[in-house]
């Protein structure tokens, strides 16, 4: 039995993998064991410093589950705002008028290209040069302008390889029943495209409420990642701080990530009962160039 892309291993080959499998295995096991004791000589295993999530209430009251809130109250509002502006800018990167096209490709392609730490100090810098926000909302508009900049740039490119993964034949079908440009647009590609882009979109969103904590280190934005400094101040657990606060994140990208697998099922199956076609999924898109579309078997 084999596959496109490789053929199946044999006798031999399985032994060979079982063989690298169990050596890799033991030496993630003895790097692990020695980061263990690296720690237990610092006495950053000692129960001091890991009881206080266990048994102070405060940590989480005080520290922990406000910077939670903020994070994801950055996270979402940037999400909200850039989405619908990431797939507009993605369709006019489709648009047969040139003064419509060229604009907006320039302007994705000038915001994808700058570090989203960059865009939150300059806007950081704008809105204190502007002085209509206060100095206290100023670090959450910042955060939330920079996400928004870059991260609608990069939807853009997903919308744009999302639609351009359809069938030609969709679009061929929707000419022949007299569809302009725009309604080919909302009633046929981009209901279809959705499903293929729901994977890199979803991608996006976690990265978008990562990129948070880089407000909390440069800013001053009082996200989860910043209680780190505050928590360690008053209970001199750095180590164990940050493995909780990182455990946080993992269980929040966790629960975003399985929801949108569920909308995705959702959405197949949807597809599935109306036979609707959806060719093949956008794998990745980066900073450097536009997403990769895989064909379906």
């Amino acid at each position: 039995m084999s596959s496109v892309l490789y053929d199946a291993p044999g006798p031999k080959a399985k032994v060979r993998n079982w063989i690298y499998t169990a050596v890799f295995a033991v030496l993630v096991g003895l790097a692990l064991w020695w980061i263990l004791d690296r720690m237990a000589e610092k006495n950053q295993l000692d129960a001091d410093k890991w009881l206080p999530f266990v048994t102070d209430s405060q940590i989480w009251t005080t520290f922990l589950l406000p910077g939670l809130v903020e994070t994801l109250k950055a996270g979402l509002i940037a999400m909200v705002i850039a989405l619908p502006l990431g797939a507009l800018l993605g369709i006019g990167r489709l648009s047969d008028h040139a003064w419509v096209r060229v604009p907006v490709s320039t302007v994705v392609e000038f915001f994808r290209a700058i570090p989203v730490l960059m865009l939150m100090i300059f806007s950081s810098a704008l809105y204190v040069l502007l002085g209509t926000v206060s100095s206290d909302l100023r670090p959450l508009y910042a955060v939330v302008t920079g996400l928004v900049l870059y991260n609608a740039s990069v939807i853009a490119e997903i919308v744009r390889a999302g639609i351009l993964s359809l069938p030609r034949g969709q679009t061929d079908a929707a000419k022949a029943i007299g569809m302009r440009k725009g309604q080919m647009m909302v009633y046929v590609l981009v209901p279809q495209a959705v499903t293929a882009m729901l994977p890199a979109l979803v991608s996006q969103l976690v990265v978008i409420l990562k990129d948070t904590a880089l407000g909390g280190a440069v800013l001053g934005f009082a996200d989860l990642m910043s209680m780190n400094r505050q928590i360690s101040a008053n209970y001199s657990n750095t180590i164990a701080t940050m493995v909780v606060i990182a455990l946080i994140y993992i269980a929040v990208n966790f629960a975003l990530t399985g929801l949108a697998s569920f909308l995705e099922r959702r959405l197949r199956q949807s597809k599935k009962g109306t036979g609707a076609v959806v060719e093949g999924d956008v794998a990745e898109v980066d900073a450097g160039g536009a997403a990769g579309v895989g064909k379906a078997p």
